[in-house]
């Protein structure tokens, strides 16, 4: 059988992958609980797709677990294995790229976005964030709340000082946007060395097979 060097690196990698999995798959479920601005920031169709990916990368370590423990003749499993990681690397790539590009333009999404809330939302938004309007006064501005108080307020205080919500909004969006991505594109480092341990694991197994064989067995006595 492999070295216990081998198996205890294999066996690492493949616990970091089991928490590759849980933690995407926790914080996709938390974060569809209310919150003013991480629903703002993080959509539904972000939730489902990270939801998918923590539930690939789970099922890749579930059949890692059975893979690993097959006696040392039977390698098909590893196989199988490397190639459900390359697989488990196409929808890291595609969920990090899916997030990534949506961040390239940030301030003309997040418009359509802020356009697209309740007028109660937006006086929520613009409480917490001490802004009116979204580029200026007159760009989706709604009277009332505890900042933007009135019509007044918002044409000549707030256009005068110039805190109009794209800043913010986009400031708060790019920061967890960019930790989103960045977090799941540092899965990729995980998966490629759960790939090179095990092809090592199997290159192993398959030099103790080719041992058995020659001495006429199927394992050492």
């Amino acid at each position: 059988m492999p070295s216990k060097k081998l198996m205890g690196c294999w066996a690492f990698v493949d616990f970091c992958l089991l928490a590759a999995g849980i933690i995407t798959l926790v914080f996709s479920i938390i974060w569809r609980a209310p919150n003013l601005l991480l629903n703002l920031s993080i959509s539904s169709s972000d939730l489902t797709a990270g939801l998918a990916l923590g539930i690939i990368l789970l099922v890749t370590w579930a059949f890692s677990v059975g893979a690993v423990i097959q006696p040392n003749h039977v390698t098909k499993p590893l196989i199988i294995l490397n190639w459900l990681l390359i697989l488990d690397a196409i929808a890291v790539l595609v969920v990090g790229t899916f997030i990534w590009f949506y961040t390239l333009e940030e301030r003309a999404n997040f418009h359509t976005v802020f356009a697209a809330q309740t007028n109660a939302t937006i006086v929520q938004i613009q409480d917490k964030l001490q802004c009116c309007g979204y580029f200026n006064s007159t760009d989706l501005a709604v009277v009332g709340g505890s900042f933007c108080v009135s019509d007044q307020f918002i044409t000549q205080t707030n256009n005068a000082t110039g805190n109009f919500c794209v800043g913010p909004v986009t400031k708060f969006a790019d920061y967890t946007l960019n930790n989103i991505f960045s977090t799941i594109y540092g899965f990729m480092a995980i998966i490629i060395l759960l790939f090179l341990a095990s092809l090592c694991v199997r290159n192993e197994e398959e030099r103790f097979r080719r041992i058995d064989e020659k001495r006429g067995g199927r394992g050492f006595v």
